[in-house]
């Protein structure tokens, strides 16, 4: 039987992770994937939950959290109820967020000890996975999803001016109309590190099994970025899913009980690789 438990786990400076482990009963021990969301996602967007029970069917266990800066908390886990958490959020955060997730997985406290896992990140969360990957042995295979190739390849390089002028700027969220803040820390967390958040750089460095997959109509993050992980990192798989976009179809809310078709072909072939 697919069972979910929920957990609360503490993230950067403190502030609660809201996260949940699907598996079989049957299969506590499976091997585990941790699916790290982008930018104004949440672990429960749209087809997420439909997804994982997709992977527990096929045989593994599948991870989710929220960042703690995600903008949601964990008594509101799919609205942006907190956009001063959402404005202080970097680079550097959501990494140390990942970590404890990883820790939290391998440690064997609180779910089966896993001895090793398996990363998958879509978009933004796809570039924070690339460089996780370079740092942390426990990760034994790569999956990045409609993954951006530079985190500066989210905003026009010109609005960098005037955005440390202000100390913040906005991005709309068209889905829910709210403008999201992100304070200038973002920036001067990607000034501080750049060799550590250079994403091809880290993406020529990776010795893990990874999987590329990117739809051919994706107008948030063109396929391109698929392109250039690809040539920086030649051995990494590269798969182009045809007619779908950023989120293979899905949307928020899904009324649906199955999986939009692209995104099942995404996840046939994200089994078969890590099956492999």
């Amino acid at each position: 039987m697919i069972k979910k438990d929920i957990f609360t786990l503490s993230g950067a400076k403190g502030r609660g992770m809201l996260m949940d482990l699907t598996y079989n009963d049957q299969l506590k021990d499976a091997p585990l994937v941790i699916f790290v969301h982008g930018f104004k996602g949440f672990k429960d967007w749209g087809t997420y939950n439909l997804m994982a029970n997709n992977f527990v069917q096929n045989g593994f266990r599948f991870l989710k959290f929220n960042f703690s800066h995600n903008g949601t908390t964990p008594d509101n886990p799919v609205d942006f109820t907190d956009l001063i958490a959402f404005s202080d959020n970097t680079i550097t955060m959501e990494l140390d967020d990942l970590t404890a997730v990883i820790d939290f997985a391998c440690n064997g406290s609180a779910i089966p000890r896993a001895p090793y896992v398996y990363l998958m990140g879509h978009s933004m969360g796809g570039g924070i996975s690339i460089i996780k990957t370079t740092e942390d042995d426990r990760v034994k295979k790569l999956v990045t999803l409609a993954s951006i190739s530079g985190f500066r390849n989210l905003w026009p390089k010109q609005i960098e001016e005037q955005w440390h002028l202000q100390g913040i700027m906005y991005f709309p969220n068209k889905r829910t109309g709210q403008q999201m803040p992100v304070k200038a820390a973002l920036l001067d967390d990607l000034d501080r590190n750049p060799a550590r958040f250079d994403i091809p750089a880290k993406a020529a460095a990776i010795t893990q099994p990874w999987l590329i997959v990117h739809g051919d109509e994706d107008p948030t993050v063109p396929v391109g970025h698929a392109k250039e992980l690809k040539k920086a990192q030649p051995k990494a798989e590269l798969v182009i899913i045809k007619n779908t976009d950023h989120v293979f179809g899905a949307s928020h809310p899904y009324a649906d009980t199955a999986l939009p078709a692209a995104l099942l072909q995404v996840c046939e072939k994200v089994v078969d690789f890590l099956k492999d």
